[in-house]
């Protein structure tokens, strides 16, 4: 398995197109706000203190949370070339189990989601400085760092789930694209879940990912919230937070952080032994 996975980080770094791709979602969403969402969002907070780091800080989480699922599912492009070429029958001939087939996928695909996003939060730090924002903290990060490694896990079991299904890489890049393009919608980057209608909130908030973008915005925003709310009243805050998808709300109550964090382990578990299952009984 060991050999499996640095074999196919290899095919993935070297095939510069599949990483410009991974990061195409990413690069779209940083775009629209550069150019058009910053400006009408901060139009909003006029009246907020520092608002320009609290909407940087607020855009950046959301897209570390986006950058965990396009990055990972470009690395199961691998997978589908494999299959689509026939080597992963030839793999299957090898004294190899399914599992340990399976591990090697998602094992490689997991680094370099990981890779990858953390290349995201330089980036993002660097912008938010850029701008007039601070640095992180270490214990911010060391956070964040904990909280990369959760969501990547929790987005590599449901797209792994979901190649194991893929037989062409035709099939593999029309799939790319309308995550790429779904992502930024889910995780309540294009539009905050506040401005959305109830049921499209339901449906956001039943998206696992959509709780790695609340996580990242609690620890990214913590400082900027403090800086221009200070002295404002708590329920000013609170319908903040709501709107703006910092916190998640059920009815009137809050969903605790610990809630967030399971939902992202048990989306990743879940789907991993699925899709463990599924290539097990298949003999194709």
């Amino acid at each position: 398995m060991k050999a499996l996975w640095r074999r196919n980080l290899l095919v993935f770094f070297r095939d510069r197109t599949s990483v410009f791709f991974s990061f195409l979602g990413v690069i779209i969403i940083i775009g629209l706000y550069v150019l058009f969402l910053g400006d009408i969002m901060r139009s909003d907070l006029d009246d907020v203190p520092g608002n320009r780091f609290l909407m940087d800080s607020w855009v950046m989480a959301g897209m570390l949370a986006a950058t965990g699922v396009t990055t990972t599912l470009g690395a199961f492009g691998a997978m589908v070339t494999d299959k689509s070429q026939g080597i992963t029958r030839d793999l299957s001939a090898a004294p190899i189990s399914r599992r340990a087939l399976a591990g090697g996928y998602v094992a490689s695909a997991y680094v370099i989601g990981v890779l990858l996003t953390l290349v995201s939060l330089v980036f993002a730090e660097l912008y938010i400085v850029a701008y007039g924002g601070r640095l992180l903290p270490v214990g911010a990060l060391c956070k964040l760092l904990c909280l990369v490694l959760l969501s990547v896990f929790a987005s590599s079991g449901p797209l792994f789930f979901l190649s194991t299904f893929l037989k062409s890489t035709s099939a593999f890049a029309t799939v790319s694209t309308i995550v790429g393009t779904l992502i930024g919608f889910l995780t309540g980057i294009y539009i905050p879940i506040g401005s959305l209608p109830a049921a499209v909130q339901f449906v956001v908030k039943a998206f696992p990912i959509s709780h790695a973008g609340v996580l990242f915005r609690q620890v990214m925003m913590e400082a900027p919230i403090a800086a221009s709310f200070a002295g404002a009243p708590p329920e000013v805050l609170s319908d903040f937070r709501a709107a703006m998808g910092i916190s998640f709300f059920a009815g009137e109550t809050e969903i605790p952080w610990g809630v967030s964090l399971l939902i992202l382990l048990a989306t990743g578990l879940v789907f991993y032994f699925l899709s463990v299952a599924r290539l097990s009984k298949k003999s194709d």
